[in-house]
């Protein structure tokens, strides 16, 4: 880092040093899988589990699901609506206790695992005290805690803002207005995206800060607004890039798991099947490599830019 200290560098030049670090460190990716995936594989089976027994009580020939119509597109969207609304209460009497079992759990072991990644982050690249990272989990579960409500408030102002949408454009009795309820749906899910990315901000660096500055919650919640313009700047470039490669994953994704598709006639529906499996699993690999690289790039530019403000 001796380079990096002497001249300005870009975010992002020293991106595939970062990757090589990272790869060469495979535990460092398993920290990042294994608290991932010790939350996500019980809740996903908890969810399926669920959704079984909703079906076996209430089966999908009682809710009219059935008689949805494929040729009539404004006709099935209200035969969909009403299959919905038959299993609205019944889904939302499970996710009053799935939900807040969920998020406790999460946020547990987020806060663990994520200060767990970044203790080993630091142990090679801080061989002084100053730049390593300490062991606090309560810190990172407080921190996380509050990621978890903004994205919950911030899905429900866009659901009720979605409702309000429909509610004002698409009237019983009256002819839809398709045009604006689209232009709003747009307009708004834009606009709550990008209200998230900015108040989440503070939450992904008030970490770095509480741990590596030793303050408390608030007080890396309010400096993490004040860290300057060129520190900042580093930070959302490698964000920024880190958002870019998440997108190529996706489309990667995708494009891999309908691969088979041309083929589904001699290979049959099974490999469409194991395809899409196996793409999701190495997406979700893939994108925990990438955040432990994002984490990287972020505990490097401190060290670079507040390490001699430390303490």
């Amino acid at each position: 880092m001796a380079d990096v200290r002497a001249r300005p560098v870009r975010g992002t030049q020293l991106l595939v040093e970062h990757i090589s670090d990272v790869f060469r460190r495979p535990s460092l990716l398993g920290i990042e899988l294994a608290w991932r995936w010790l939350f996500g594989i019980p809740f996903l089976f908890v969810c399926w589990q669920q959704i079984q027994r909703l079906l076996t009580v209430y089966p999908l020939d009682t809710s009219g699901f059935d008689a949805v119509s494929l040729q009539d597109p404004w006709a099935s969207s209200l035969q969909i609506a009403n299959v919905i609304s038959y299993y609205q209460p019944h889904v939302l009497a499970v996710m009053q206790w799935l939900l807040p079992a969920a998020a406790l759990a999460w946020v547990v072991l987020s806060g663990l695992g994520r200060n767990w990644l970044l203790v080993r982050l630091s142990g090679q690249d801080a061989p002084s005290a100053v730049g390593k990272v300490p062991f606090r989990p309560l810190t990172m579960m407080a921190l996380q805690a509050g990621w978890l409500i903004l994205l919950g408030l911030t899905y429900w102002g866009w659901f009720r803002s979605m409702q309000w949408a429909a509610a004002t454009h698409i009237l019983v009795g009256a002819e839809p207005d398709l045009v604006g309820y689209f232009v709003w749906a747009i307009f708004l899910s834009l606009g709550f995206f990008t209200a998230f990315a900015l108040l989440s901000w503070p939450f992904s660096i008030a970490a770095f800060v509480a741990l590596l500055e030793h303050r408390s919650v608030f007080s890396a919640l309010g400096q993490s607004l004040r860290l300057g313009k060129q520190f900042t700047g580093k930070l959302a470039e490698v964000n920024l890039v880190m958002g870019i490669v998440k997108l190529a994953l996706l489309v990667l994704t995708m494009v891999f798991s309908s691969a088979p598709v041309p083929f589904v006639e001699e290979v049959g529906p099974g490999a469409l099947h194991v395809a899409m499996a196996v793409s999701l699993i190495v997406y979700c690999i893939a994108n925990d490599f990438f955040q432990a690289v994002r984490l990287k790039a972020f505990l490097e530019f401190w060290m670079v830019y507040r390490c001699a403000n430390a303490n």
